[in-house]
């Protein structure tokens, strides 16, 4: 990255200037652009490290009036009504508009890296304190978090507010209508399905909700000695595979809007309506988020009735790979143990157990969004890797 300029020069009559480097290669950038991202004081608050120049008053047709090499680590370019910027050879290497450097910068903001997984997966393991006191393993957790999907912490205290640590850790929790944590265990008129004693099929947390918590945090305080076995299955690597092996099932499954709904009373009293499509997908067709939960989908299903049955039947197709052995993982919480996962990749279900006199299994959850994990995340690598 640290190269220096060999030349600089204007071309399409003055719309573009092309850098040449002093390994030959050479980047091109749009008059536009440069002009937009000025980086004087009258145009950029260095100190917000945000834009002061106002959209409207940016000329979209601007062309370079003179460019000139200030020496080979920066150029200086004036424009048509005499105002000067310059910009630093590093700043305009890594903004370099050729497809190897913006996939470059993409892995280095969105680290978009996914290692998928079926019933092989080695689950990530790692010491809780550790992660609250060491900024090197915090910045492991949630790389692996983001790469694998799912990250086991171990050897918390088993009370309720070690989530709330947790928390602090990245910035803050996901206050949600079930509250900033919230308890999963058996209740008499339960207001979900995850406080019984139920087996829970597959599925992501609040797909009602127009943005769905990101991450999602389970901490087993007391665990029942038989059944409550956990399961998750990589969402991302079944949807794959559904693509592959029926096109028509998943264009029907990212296409097809479903109603959800959740009513009732818990941290306030909620009536929450929202659609969503089962496979959310980005401009290639890939999947982004899988917004499918069972129990709150709605009875009102807002689609021309020609289409209801090859949805369920996608749907179907959908969900038996789920639950192919090939694809899910099982395995039991200790009392200790915070299980983090992507609820937009990783499905998640437990396997039912016995009710008793007392609370037999009890877990905490709570919920983080992917921007605040994000946000953490670069500032642990910049710590960590000592970045600039």
């Amino acid at each position: 990255m640290d190269l220096g300029i060999q030349k600089v020069e204007v071309f399409d009559a003055g719309h573009f200037v092309r850098v040449e480097w002093e390994d030959r290669n050479k980047s091109c950038y749009p008059c536009v652009w440069l002009r937009d991202n000025c980086q004087c004081p009258h145009c950029f608050l260095r100190s917000a490290r945000a834009r002061r120049l106002l959209f409207e008053d940016l000329d979209v047709n601007i062309v370079v009036k003179e460019v000139a090499l200030a020496d080979r680590k920066k150029i200086s370019i004036t424009w048509p009504d005499e105002h000067t910027s310059e910009y630093e050879a590093e700043w305009l290497k890594k903004r370099c508009f050729s497809e190897e450097a913006r996939a470059e910068m993409r892995e280095d903001l969105f680290l978009p890296e996914r290692q998928y997984w079926g019933s092989e997966l080695q689950l990530p393991k790692m010491p809780f304190e550790e992660i609250i006191s060491n900024d090197e393993s915090a910045y492991k957790w949630l790389c692996t978090l983001k790469k694998v999907g799912i990250v086991l912490l171990t050897g918390a205290a088993t009370t309720q507010g070690e989530l709330i640590k947790l928390g602090n850790r990245i910035g803050f929790l996901r206050l949600t209508f079930y509250g900033p944590t919230w308890q999963v265990q058996d209740k008499a008129d339960a207001n979900n399905v995850a406080y019984t004693t139920g087996k829970l099929c597959f599925h992501t947390d609040y797909p009602v909700l127009q943005h769905p918590p990101g991450v999602q945090f389970l901490h087993c305080i007391k665990q029942t000695a038989a059944g409550g076995e956990s399961e998750v299955v990589d969402g991302f690597h079944v949807a794959n595979k559904l693509k592959k092996q029926n096109p028509q099932a998943y264009q029907i499954l990212s296409s097809t809007a479903v109603d959800y709904t959740d009513v009732g009373v818990d941290y306030c009293d909620f009536a929450v309506q929202c659609k969503q499509r089962i496979i959310d997908v980005d401009s290639r067709g890939q999947a982004v988020r899988i917004n499918y939960n069972n129990a709150t989908r709605d009875t009102v299903f807002d689609i021309p009735v020609e289409k209801v049955r090859s949805f369920y039947k996608a749907l179907k197709e959908f969900d038996d790979l789920l639950n192919s052995t090939e694809h899910k993982f099982t395995y039991k919480l200790k009392p200790g143990d915070i299980v983090t996962f992507d609820n937009w990749r990783v499905l998640h279900g437990r396997q039912s157990y016995q009710s008793g006199s007392e609370v037999t299994r009890h877990l905490e959850g709570a919920y983080a969004d992917w921007d605040v994990v994000m946000s953490r995340l670069r500032i642990l690598r910049k710590k960590v890797l000592k970045r600039d």
